[in-house]
């Protein structure tokens, strides 16, 4: 029996038994939100462990009531998102789970503290907010609570280290957020390097000089350049030294002035060549160093100059750290999967 209804948002809200249905007034958005054959719908029901059945303009959500009204509150802002975008994609329905219980475990964490009466529960919480890069080309949300903060440090931090496992967006997002600054004029040029070690292969036996053996490693940030500006600007702009790609060799004896500086694969650097790396940031420049520390390619015994400069700079005024997991990991599914097998099998 369908009990009184209730419009949230235009959407109509009223159960039906212990089913919570949804009526949406736009079929032709409605079409967004169920994806190609119902990916979309499927995917909830995947990820949120509740049934949806449709019919018509009407949906009906099945399952235990925390996981009804969680589904619900995903549902309103992923209609949001097909409003404003007239589309929606996997990567925003993940998106806005990862969030959502990113807030959820926060609510949590602050209903437990101890407080006075007189606290504001406010202060304590923290809300969890797709962060944004906006290029002339194109505009990305964070996927992950943790790409969010990692985009506010990039914003506000001159020396930003990304640390955590491959796929959780560390050089995607650097690289968008040079561009960013770039085009707003924050910064002269981008410069984008990488030590000169290689994961198992002979750089050696490549053909060419040292910039030619080691581009094919930084293929990803080529790339990701692609994506934000293009193949033929970035082409235009490396001609013109704006935007420079090259080994961390390259940098000894500079001075990065009004540069945006990304330095990519840093477990890979001694502790001599970190701390040439960041010595070398002039006026009006902003740092980036990404690595993994768990994925080094030195030589056994060398410490690693990421590893050393965690320790070292930890809480020195004008630096950030963001520490990725397997769980921020946002390319294929199987590849967090893979990761944490790896992980307990290390253990």
């Amino acid at each position: 029996m369908t009990q009184d209804i209730e419009v949230i948002n235009s959407i109509k809200h009223s159960q039906s038994g212990s089913a919570l249905c949804l009526e949406f007034d736009d079929n032709k958005l409605l079409r967004a939100l169920y994806g190609p054959q119902n990916e979309n719908l499927n995917l909830l029901e995947k990820e949120l462990n509740i049934s949806i059945s449709d019919r018509g303009n009407v949906i009906c959500i099945s399952g235990e009531s925390e996981s009804i009204n969680f589904a619900d509150q995903i549902i309103m802002e992923l209609w949001d998102t097909i409003k404003k975008n007239k589309n929606l994609t996997t990567h925003d329905i993940d998106a806005a789970i990862r969030f959502a219980r990113a807030n959820e475990r926060s609510a949590m964490s602050t209903d437990q503290k101890d407080q006075k009466p007189s606290e504001d529960k406010s202060e304590h919480k923290k809300d969890f907010s797709p962060s944004e890069i906006v290029t002339r080309k194109k505009k990305i949300s964070a996927r992950t609570p943790r790409q969010s903060e990692y985009i506010e440090s990039l914003k506000k931090k001159e020396l930003v280290f990304g640390i955590g496992p491959a796929g959780t967006g560390k050089t995607y997002l650097a690289v968008g957020m040079a561009v960013e600054m770039f085009e707003r004029q924050m910064v002269d040029r981008m410069i984008f390097c990488r030590p000169a070690v290689e994961a198992g292969e002979k750089l050696g036996f490549l053909p060419g000089d040292l910039k030619e053996k080691v581009d094919p490693y930084i293929q990803p940030i080529y790339d990701a350049l692609y994506d934000f500006i293009g193949s033929e600007r970035t082409e235009k702009l490396l001609e013109r030294g704006e935007i420079e790609i090259a080994p961390l060799a390259f940098m000894r004896g500079r001075t990065l002035a009004h540069a945006f500086v990304v330095l990519d694969e840093a477990q890979n650097t001694t502790s001599a060549q970190m701390k040439m790396f960041l010595s070398r940031m002039g006026e009006g420049s902003r740092m980036v160093v990404n690595g993994d520390p768990h994925q080094t390619d030195l030589l056994p015994g060398q410490v690693s100059g990421l590893t050393e400069a965690i320790v070292i700079l930890e809480g020195i005024e004008g630096t950030s750290f963001t520490t990725f997991t397997n769980k921020d990991v946002v390319r294929h599914k199987m590849v967090q999967r893979i990761l944490e097998a790896y992980d307990r099998n290390a253990r």
